[in-house]
């Protein structure tokens, strides 16, 4: 069995666990809020229309987009609770991703609840009221049995959305079957993604299956059927909910962001902690922007940023001072404005850069941003996801004026593989990445330093601004990791063969610090 395939299955019962715990009680959710709504739906013409235009143009809103937004709604509800009544909850994980899944599970339950009851025979609707039966009767023992078939189609469609979007509740902070996804892309790993999509499969098909059982059951009046659908539907998330609840605590949470350096440093911070007998875990494939808020809220008590970012995103600022000062008037507003210590950089940057393939720079003649320029108008340049949304680009645009032929955007991995197969001519890379080393890309270099320093920089959170056993397992990483060490490590894991993980790319590079 490869090494990948058994890390993918050592973490196995935490993610499905997760992934189970979330379907589970979105789609509980989503039940208890969508069959009234079906009800009143088809009692009444005027709630009728508003009640499904809503759950449909919940869909047409992408599902990541949607889990996304839920995090500062869920922040700012949190902070007014905590103002109010002295206490505040996660706004990151578990409740973004169960709201979020719920709006997604309505439609198809609400709209087959509403086709199942209007579609009766008016004839049966007359004889039931024939008999005498009040409103309430001939929904129960009428209405709903009769249209049980079609709503429970609903349920299974609804199931079956719920799982496989759960898969993208990674980048809130929430673990499930998507970080097998998220972080295999990341560090290509296709061994992982196709684990995660598998179990992920399987997960929605048996649950299918189990749901159509009791379906027929309901169509037949087989009491059997009904019960024994039911009663492993129950076993089956029991089995994976009890374990999730009754862990014990997991210690320090090490944040990280969706690329391979992250991973690997998160890992690094955790084996820290875990050598000076402190118990740790990671949070992995966070937005920017989450996993920064995430830690100022305490929901992270540690992650590595780069100064460049904090210093643009968070701090807004457009100036582009010396590296000491950046640093220092960075240090000064994290902890006034937040409560954030910076406790120090790593000792190498990871800067924004833009590489071009070596031959295809070399026949251009160009060495330098400034070359770069006199040729954009004829090239194409890839970015990340938020690349052309940061300061950086606007800087790099207005610095040296340039003016791309094509701009596209793509997920890191595949922007790496976009410029070696010519389907861009220049990248948005990082310099500390594997990858240039991996593809032999050309950094091109930055004459009027228009990019801001992007050390690498560990911060804490408030509640561990002055944490003794955080600081002390953490300390001995400050300054002491050379950039040649972190290309190398992202080497391991980025390489075409003998990939590594991201753990043992980890435990390689704290073997050879200093």
């Amino acid at each position: 069995m490869s090494e990948a395939l058994t890390a993918a299955i050592q973490v196995l019962p935490d993610y499905l666990g997760q992934h189970i715990m979330l379907s589970a009680a979105a789609l509980g959710l989503g039940l208890a809020i969508s069959l009234p709504l079906a009800v009143a739906a088809s009692r009444s013409p005027r709630l009728r229309w508003p009640v499904l235009a809503l759950a449909s143009l919940i869909q047409t809103i992408p599902s990541l987009a949607l889990l996304a937004l839920f995090y500062p709604l869920l922040l700012a509800l949190s902070a007014l609770s905590e103002r109010t009544f002295g206490q505040g909850f996660s706004a990151l994980g578990f409740l973004p991703s169960l709201l979020a899944l719920t709006l997604y599970s309505m439609l198809p339950i609400v709209r087959n609840g509403v086709t199942g009851v209007l579609g009766l025979d008016p004839a049966v609707i007359e004889a039931a009221r024939g008999v005498g039966m009040t409103n309430r009767q001939r929904l129960w023992r009428v209405e709903l049995p009769l249209a049980a078939p079609m709503l429970m189609a609903g349920i299974r469609t609804a199931a079956v959305w719920v799982i496989g979007t759960a898969t993208l509740a990674t980048p809130v902070g929430q673990t499930s079957l998507g970080n097998y996804i998220f972080s295999g892309l990341q560090v290509e790993n296709w061994v992982s993604v196709l684990f995660g999509c598998a179990v992920a499969a399987a997960l929605a098909l048996t649950v299918d299956q189990l749901l159509a059982l009791i379906e027929s059951g309901v169509a037949r009046r087989s009491r059997w059927r009904v019960l024994t659908g039911m009663g492993v539907l129950l076993a089956g998330v029991l089995a994976a909910v009890v374990p999730q609840l009754t862990a014990g605590p997991t210690g320090y949470a090490i944040g990280a962001k969706s690329f391979s350096e992250q991973y690997i440093l998160a890992e690094l911070m955790a084996s820290e902690l875990r050598a000076a007998g402190q118990p740790a875990t990671t949070r992995t494939g966070l937005g920017s922007v989450i996993a920064y808020r995430a830690l100022a809220n305490g929901e992270l008590d540690a992650y590595v940023d780069y100064s460049g970012t904090i210093w643009a995103n968070i701090m807004k600022r457009n100036d582009t001072p010396a590296r000491a000062t950046v640093l220092h008037d960075m240090a000064q507003w994290l902890r006034r404005e937040h409560g954030v210590r910076l406790l120090g950089t790593l000792g190498f940057e990871n800067a924004y850069a833009l590489a071009m393939r070596r031959d295809r720079a070399e026949a251009l003649g160009i060495r330098t941003i400034a070359d770069l320029a006199q040729h954009a108008a004829n090239l194409r340049i890839g970015g990340d996801f938020e690349f052309f949304a940061r300061p950086e680009w606007q800087a790099l645009r207005e610095g040296y004026g340039l003016r791309f032929a094509e701009q596209r955007q793509f997920q890191s991995t595949f922007m790496y593989q976009a410029v070696v197969s010519n389907e861009v001519d220049v990248i948005s890379a990082f310099s500390s990445d594997g990858r240039i080393a991996a593809e032999d890309l050309l950094v091109l270099q930055d004459p009027r330093q228009v990019i801001l320093p992007y050390d690498a920089i560990v911060l804490l959170a408030p509640q561990r601004a002055d944490d003794a056993a955080l600081i002390g397992a953490l300390e001995p990483l400050i300054d002491n990791i050379p950039i040649e060490l972190i290309r190398e490590a992202n080497y391991r894991v980025d390489r075409d063969t003998d990939k590594q993980t991201p753990r043992q790319a980890a435990d390689w590079l704290r073997q050879h610090m200093n």
